[in-house]
Order: C-alpha cells, then structure tokens, then sequence
C-alpha cells in the first residue's frame, strides 16, 4: 500500500495559518511588523538600526533577531536599549512563524509600536515562510554583484520592498546599482525600490519616511 503524504504542502498551510496568528496578535496591540530579509552582509542589522536610532523617540521598537546564532545581532539591537528577543534556528536556514510566536511571547507587545524581524541570512529560504508580518523587507547588497536580484527572482515577487544596499562602494566593486532595481521591477512592478549608504546617508531619511509611512498605513487599517 502506497500513502501520498502532501508533507510539503501541510508545512507551508500550517505555518501560514500560525502566521496568521501571529500578525492578529500584532494588530490586536496596535503594532505594524515588517519582515527583514536580505544575505548574510547585506546591511540587515546596519539598516534596523538606523532605524532604531532615528525612530525611537516617536515609536516603542522591539527586534526578533533570528540567525542560526542569533545572540551577535541581538547584542547589538539591545545596545539601543529596545527590547530584542534573540531566536537561534539551529541549523535551520530561515525563521517560521512557530518560531517567531516564541519570541514575540518575550516581547512587551503592549507597550510597542512596531517590531522588527530580523530573517536569518539568505535570499532564499525566508521565501515561502510569512512570519505574521505586515510588510516584507529584502535589502541587497551591491557587493553581492548587481546580478543578484536576477539570480534570486521569488524573494522580490513577495516582497513589498527592496533596498540596494551599500551603492558608495558600487564602483569599486563593479556593480549598477540602477541595474538591481530595474531588475527588482521587471520581477515586480509593485515593488518599492530605494538605494542607501549608511555611510554616506544616501537614502537613509527615504528608508526612515517608508518605515513611518508603512506604519501609519498598518494602523488604520489593523
């Protein structure tokens, strides 16, 4: 006897019915969380907390940091003293939305604004699982090469933005960062595209103004 076990399509179904959860729960504090996504020295953790910085004054922040060792981002998140709940995933290549309800658990989730989900580091992973978040982030750096978005077409079909990372070094490795977001946008024309520095601050008050204008969106129709 033969059994025809969808185990593939039970994981994700499941996972997405957690997720929904997940962000119900977020909604019913008032809260607006976004999915970080992006490769290992993309910029992830630099751009969270540039964020932290320049937000925390207005909004209540709190950060899951997932990485299969996740304690060296989260030490860095809980030096801006907002609360972080680090979320190692072992030898697992992304966070799920079982995963992430954990962590959120550990969270102050009646006193915040919004929560930060830092993604372990990959562009291809994280894909298929949502988190429960409200909008999905993959930052891209050009030091990956400016062909890596073409190389990596599913992340940007599901994310609602994509951020080409450190362009100050753009010449200097040889990549366009014009041709990442052209190509992020022949993949998906909804996408929002923006091209920062932390260095330089290129982008940055962009990067900030969707951050709070996603936020402000999230609120009014939570």
């Amino acid at each position: 006897m033969h059994l025809n076990i969808p185990v593939g399509s039970d994981i994700f179904d499941s996972n997405r019915r957690h997720a929904n959860r997940n962000q119900k729960l977020f909604e019913n504090h008032g809260i607006a969380a976004f999915n970080v996504m992006g490769a290992i020295g993309s910029g992830k953790t630099t751009l969270i907390e540039l964020a932290i910085e320049r937000l925390g004054d207005k909004y209540q922040i709190g950060v899951v940091a997932g990485d299969i060792v996740a304690d060296i981002d989260a030490s860095r998140f809980e030096s801006h003293n907002v609360p972080t709940v680090a979320m190692n995933t072992g030898k697992e290549c992304h966070l799920d939305a079982h995963l992430v309800d954990h962590a959120i658990k550990d969270l102050p989730l009646a006193d915040l604004d919004l929560v930060f989900i830092e993604n372990v580091g990959n562009l291809i992973c994280p894909t298929d699982f949502e988190l429960g978040e409200h909008r999905r982030v993959v930052i891209v750096s050009v030091s990956e090469g400016d062909d890596i978005v073409a190389k990596h077409p599913m992340i940007f079909l599901s994310s609602d933005i994509v951020v080409v990372n450190k362009v100050d070094i753009a010449e200097f490795v040889g990549a366009d960062p014009d041709k990442m977001v052209d190509d992020a946008t022949t993949i998906n024309p909804k996408i929002t595209t923006l091209k920062t520095s932390a260095k330089t601050g290129e982008g940055i008050d962009a990067w900030i103004g969707w951050i709070e204008a996603c936020l402000r969106d999230c609120r009014v129709n939570s």
